[in-house]
């Protein structure tokens, strides 16, 4: 009785299907935030999304971080460093795990923020990353017009955002990162948990297929509608948890303001 009330797995034909309902068509650039587990059950896995993603867009990106090798300060003991094999952070998912493990991807040199792509533009895309503008890969992205899809998950997982609030001029953050046989500045911002509030400033399509929503968004139209919201109200994206990093960032704000940055 049990097996007749379990609900039948999503297949790479029904994962096709619903990324063709969104206009994706093998010419778009997309960086992707998946939740496997929203599916239900998806034949193949990650590796499927992957699949079927790079058949369905020019090149997929997605965020490859790497918590462990993050220093709060220069002095700190340095406990990882990074490699381009190096696994992503649990809670990032398993699709960019995935990605990394393909060796023709590229993976861009950030210990900690690195991102990972796959197709025509990803030598483009990954190199443009430096340590004080480590969310650049997004800005190649807006240069080519890419989209940003959501699959089963919310706008915490939309790394996009971030991009628009460096070119915001939101204050950044100071932490370390081990790279070669030295410990540099990074800049690193603020936390996701109230991105949320940018959804309804924004257009985009969506389809559903197994137990999760996927949600296509062009880039340009996530940095635009990030800059003209917090432009109108500076912290209108940072959350309210008394003990988040966050609270570093809006004590900032109200000392400095806003220095909107370059998109390059």
């Amino acid at each position: 009785m049990l097996n007749l009330l379990r609900k039948p797995a999503v297949s790479a034909a029904d994962l096709d299907e619903g990324l063709a309902s969104l206009g994706l068509d093998g010419s778009r650039h997309v960086i992707v935030h998946a939740s496997l587990r929203a599916f239900g059950q998806l034949d193949g896995g990650a590796r499927t999304v992957v699949d079927t993603l790079a058949a369905r867009a020019a090149t997929v990106v997605a965020p490859a971080f790497t918590y462990s090798t993050l220093l709060r300060h220069a002095t700190s003991p340095v406990h990882a460093r990074f490699h381009r094999d190096l696994r992503v952070s649990r809670d990032i998912g398993r699709v960019p795990q995935e990605l990394v493990e393909r060796p023709e991807a590229r993976r861009s040199f950030h210990p900690t923020l690195s991102f990972v792509a796959l197709g025509a533009e990803a030598e483009r895309i990954t190199a443009a990353q430096t340590l004080s503008s480590p969310y650049q890969p997004v800005g190649a992205l807006y240069d080519l017009d890419g989209f940003a899809l959501l699959m089963g998950v919310d706008f915490g997982s939309n790394t996009t955002v971030h991009y628009g609030e460096h070119v915001a001029g939101m204050p950044l953050l100071t932490r370390y990162v081990p790279l070669g046989d030295q410990v540099l500045p990074t800049a690193f911002p603020n936390c996701s948990a109230d991105f949320g509030r940018l959804e309804p400033h924004v257009r985009g399509v969506s389809t559903r297929v197994g137990g999760a929503e996927l949600r296509l968004y062009r880039v340009r139209e996530l940095v635009d509608a990030t800059v003209r919201l917090l432009t109108q109200d500076p912290e209108a994206l940072l959350c309210t948890y008394p003990s988040c990093r966050c609270q570093e960032v809006r004590r900032l704000v109200r000392q400095q303001g806003l220095t909107p940055r370059p998109l390059w």
